[in-house]
């Protein structure tokens, strides 16, 4: 299996699986083609919460505001998985994820980050120096695929490496009175997930909250609330997110990405 992440909306991830399937025969499943574009931070925060629902596969991730420049191109071997795509960072949060449930299901306790194996991939003088998704990106995944994940140290155009970019998340701060925290994305409902893990909400739910001086109820699920009315409860990423039944959050708490928050309770 290959999955396929860009921010390319339509129709270039049709040229990239061409690519793939004159290379090898494979399933393709299509996580997006909508991330926000060429934000690596947003893709990489997503990859992270969605790759591991997945059995083995190879990943196929291009959001490359890099592209024709000298940026390296990476696989990474995480578990039974591997992840190809630009060396920007977005690769590596979801790769350590996998190699922490990889890790967990080896009898290992599942903390932290886990230990990933990076290599630079070699490529030629490619076709376009505006389409690497296609002309360096596909071809990748497809030998990645061919070669498999168990044997990519002994690949030709492989070389393993120490030197990379990793995007990092930044970290809540905790006090009696509250959080302070970060919004990492809002989805496509509108709702803002913030980097406030769930597990402070434990002991507030019913109460009113204010958010950003906003104030707004603590729930288990959107219907809680009217129609229209905002929430403050924990997603399905476990984090700490401001929503509205039934509309917009990011429009009803005015938070956009990066915005800081502060939680009081």
């Amino acid at each position: 299996m290959i999955t396929l992440s860009s921010d390319f909306g339509a129709p270039y991830p049709a040229a990239m699986k061409g690519v793939i399937l004159q290379r090898v025969d494979t399933r393709l499943v299509d996580v997006s083609h909508e991330f926000p574009r060429q934000d690596v931070r947003a893709a990489a925060f997503w990859l992270r919460e969605v790759l591991p629902w997945f059995p083995p596969a190879v990943h196929l991730v291009v959001v490359d505001p890099g592209v024709g420049t000298d940026r390296r191109a990476l696989v990474v071997r995480a578990g039974d998985h591997a992840l190809v795509g630009p060396d920007n960072g977005v690769l590596l949060p979801a790769a350590r994820r996998l190699a922490t449930a990889a890790g967990a299901a080896n009898g290992g306790n599942g903390d932290g980050d886990g230990e990933v194996e990076v290599f630079d991939y070699a490529y030629g003088d490619p076709a376009s120096r505006t389409f690497h998704g296609r002309d360096v990106f596909a071809p990748a995944a497809a030998a990645v695929h061919e070669i498999g994940v168990d044997d990519l140290g002994a690949a030709d155009r492989l070389t393993p490496t120490d030197e990379y970019e990793a995007v990092s998340f930044p970290d809540p701060s905790l006090d009696e009175a509250g959080a302070d925290g970060e919004v990492m994305v809002v989805d496509d409902f509108g709702n803002v997930v913030t980097n406030i893990p769930g597990e402070t909400l434990a002991d507030h739910v019913g109460n009113q909250l204010e958010v950003n001086g906003v104030d707004a109820p603590v729930v288990r699920a959107y219907a809680e609330r009217e129609t229209g009315e905002r929430l403050v409860t924990v997603g399905s990423h476990g984090n700490v997110e401001f929503a509205v039944n039934q509309g917009r959050g990011d429009e009803a708490f005015g938070l956009a990405p990066r915005d800081t928050v502060r939680l009081s309770w």
